[in-house]
């Protein structure tokens, strides 16, 4: 990768070079240039000094350090599509002229499943002058962002929000709408025709999917059966999987694609005719390996339109381009599609800022977005907006839509790719 990454940052530097001294498509010859000189005089030998000047000077400027921290070395579980993306994310923008001329440069920072060394990340990221840290996921941003934002550092375009920081400091800037998917899920059980549904939440998540589920179930005039605390790593789920099955028609789960594999074990081994519903990247192709027919017809509720359509012919691209194995890291998920989509965004916001990308500069430009446009990759966010008459203390979640999608003998097969709001829902209040 860092192979890869330094030959696309030489071939941009270089673009950049010709680009700043190139014709203007006219198809001016190199004796006619040399002609031209001759009868301009020092007027042309000034100009061409001056273009020679700003070429060197986008060649040689400093790079704008961004950082992406995740989870790679753990017992836990391990993100390392986030680092491949992030790197792939930061070739692709260099490639394609950088930030207004200036490369960026990425440090991915692996906290190791422990906060301590996620604080550490923290500190680095103010230490080394990172613009941002972007795209990135962890189970301690707890640790980070209240740091960072010491320094005018966002916490910026990642896809899930499960610490209060993240819902509501003002310098985080989520793009994907974690804990609405959870919501969408309910809204499909519901709409499918569920009587009896139950809920499974991974431990530790309760806090933040909880309330939003819950009212959900309300303004259907319905509760939860029964609600299931999972463990956030793997291990024999067979009791947890009756629990969750006793007396009901369907159940909806949020856990992570490590604890979904056992899952998934148990689930078959029950051979349960109860309907699962399950969250984007997690319960997907490789969580369903070995249990293809129990989980035939899940229906799964995400954050991001599937990786096989329009918006992401880049992002697609860029994984075939460096031969990435796309069969040992899943990245039709909100690891793989959300640090996309973060980094995207930063460059949008990044080159329309006049004069120095500063980590104060982005953080007034991206707080001044009122019409993010990624084309598709998410729907149009407005960052000037805060959610101040939803759920009390998210006030940070822009994005509350979902898009859906389910498994089809153990593949993940789009069911639409239209976003549905489901803000109302979360508060409690029937859907229009």
């Amino acid at each position: 990768m860092k192979m890869f990454k330094n030959s696309i940052a030489l071939i941009a530097v270089l673009g950049l070079a010709v680009t700043s001294c190139g014709d203007d498509g006219g198809g001016t010859s190199t004796d006619e240039l040399s002609a031209t000189t001759v009868e301009q005089g020092d007027t042309t030998a000034e100009t061409t000094d001056e273009a020679t000047a700003e070429a060197t000077d986008e060649a040689t400027a400093e790079p704008i350090k961004l950082m992406t921290v995740t989870t790679l070395n753990a017992n836990g579980p391990t993100y390392e599509n986030i680092a491949i993306t992030a790197n792939l994310a930061a070739d692709f923008i260099n490639s394609n002229g950088g930030i207004n001329g200036r490369l960026i440069e990425v440090e991915v920072c692996d906290e190791q499943f422990d906060p301590a060394i996620a604080a550490g990340c923290a500190r680095q990221a103010v230490e080394s002058g990172a613009v941002s840290v972007v795209g990135s996921f962890t189970y301690f941003a707890e640790a980070i962002v209240p740091v960072i934002a010491e320094s005018d550092i966002t916490w910026f375009g990642f896809c899930c929000s499960i610490t209060p920081s993240e819902l509501s400091n003002p310098y985080s800037f989520p793009l994907g709408n974690q804990p609405m998917y959870a919501v969408g899920e309910v809204k499909r059980a519901v709409e499918d025709g569920c009587e009896n549904i139950n809920a499974v939440i991974v431990d530790g998540g309760e806090a933040v999917f909880r309330p939003p589920m819950e009212n959900a179930m309300k303004a259907y005039g319905r509760e939860f059966g029964q609600v299931v605390l999972t463990p956030a790593v793997s291990q024999d789920f067979s009791a947890d999987v009756a629990r969750a099955t006793n007396g009901a028609d369907c159940v909806v789960t949020v856990m992570s694609e490590t604890p979904y594999l056992t899952w998934n074990t148990a689930w078959a081994q029950a051979e349960t005719d109860v309907k699962l519903y399950g969250i984007q990247g997690n319960l997907n192709a490789i969580s369903a390996k070995g249990a293809e027919e129990a989980t035939d017809g899940s229906i799964i509720a995400g954050m991001y339109p599937d990786i096989m359509t329009a918006p992401w012919d880049d992002y697609r691209a860029a994984l075939d381009a460096a031969g990435i194995d796309q069969e040992a890291n899943d990245f039709n998920s909100l690891g793989g599609m959300g640090t996309w989509a973060g980094y995207m965004a930063f460059a949008q916001i990044a080159s329309g800022i006049e004069g120095e990308v500063t980590a104060q500069s982005f953080f007034e430009a991206a707080n001044n977005t009122s019409n993010l446009d990624l084309g598709g990759m998410v729907p149009v966010l407005d960052f000037t907006q805060e959610w101040t008459d939803g759920i009390p203390g998210y006030n940070r979640l822009f994005n509350r839509s979902v898009v859906f999608s389910q498994l089809e003998n153990g593949k993940v097969v789009p069911l639409d790719n239209e976003f549905v709001d489901v803000s109302d829902l979360a508060l409690g209040v029937p859907q229009d």
